[in-house]
């Protein structure tokens, strides 16, 4: 963790709010409100800072409150040719989806939602703000704790303000469809955003200049299409991308695959994972630490088993 510093006084007020001894949930789009289970009954719901506070076009970085919207984030920075690659819902808030960690579909070319995360900004168990990461690229340093707060469900701590890296918008997205082995193009095409898989046909997203994408979709036998296929939402499983192929060939489901990201959406409701005994023991020993009383987000498990 890094010194606080100079804070907001969006952030300031928002760490009152929280308090430091009831129960406690941040609500935010309710687009993944039931990832992890729901807050138990009583809990009381608070709502974290909106607005973008600050974007630095030449230095690719935007601040905002964790409750602004990414229908606003998007539309700030897209004016200034910029984006945050996550195929979010415009209702979705920023904080929200980080505390849920699903990085949209075009995480094989962009990576994982984490890795444009630079600083985060949250509040703990006992209501002090804590600062994690650094405000620029070159600034961050030491134990990359903001990492932690991804994917954690807000059980490690409420966050209030979140600063990312942005990436230039390309030139051209465009979608191709085709009945073709999945692994062939992800072996062969140079840097597909999103390759989608049923078990018979594909889905690809090739992103970049115009003549780039070009060339490499006249590399397979596909047909343009204008976006991805509605994908299933009942469950979602993670596997090592190298046994997807053997994971996904079951029949009696409809499902769509991430290929090269190992993410798999079904219609039907997903098992738990195997979770080793370390595992939990470490979970355990972080929420012990993070969360003593268990006033943050009780009811929700970011690893069951």
């Amino acid at each position: 963790m890094s010194p606080v510093g100079e804070v907001d006084q969006r952030v300031l007020e928002f760490a009152n709010v929280v308090g430091a001894s009831d129960p406690v949930t941040v609500v935010g789009g309710r687009t993944q409100w039931a990832v992890g289970g729901t807050p138990e009954p009583g809990t009381r719901e608070v709502r974290a800072p909106i607005g973008i506070w600050s974007h630095e076009p030449e230095e690719m970085t935007v601040r905002c409150g964790a409750g602004t919207t990414f229908g606003e984030l998007t539309e700030q920075l897209a004016r200034h040719g910029q984006m945050v690659p996550f195929d979010m819902a415009p209702e979705a808030t920023v904080g929200g989806v980080l505390s849920v960690g699903h990085s949209g579909l075009r995480r094989l070319r962009y990576g994982h939602i984490r890795d444009l995360v630079l600083q985060i900004r949250h509040i703990d168990h006992s209501g002090q703000i804590v600062s994690s990461g650094g405000p620029t690229v070159k600034n961050v340093s030491g134990y990359d704790l903001c990492r932690l707060m991804v994917g954690s469900l807000g059980k490690f701590g409420c966050i209030a303000e979140v600063t990312l890296r942005c990436l230039p918008i390309p030139a051209v997205t465009r979608w191709f469809t085709g009945f073709l082995d999945p692994f062939e193009i992800f072996n062969q095409m140079y840097r597909p955003s999103a390759i989608l898989w049923d078990g018979n046909q594909v889905w690809v997203c090739i992103e970049g200049v115009v003549s780039d994408v070009a060339a490499q979709a006249s590399l397979f036998d596909f047909e343009e299409v204008t976006g991805p296929p509605s994908l299933p939402t009942a469950g979602r499983l993670t596997v090592e991308p190298k046994e997807l192929r053997g994971h996904v060939q079951k029949p009696g489901e409809r499902w769509i695959a991430e290929v090269g990201v190992g993410v798999i959406h079904t219609d039907c409701v997903a098992p738990h994972r195997t979770i080793s005994d370390v595992n939990l023991s470490l979970m355990k020993e972080l929420e012990d630490r993070l969360d003593p009383n268990n006033r943050l987000n009780p009811g929700r498990q970011v690893l069951v088993r």
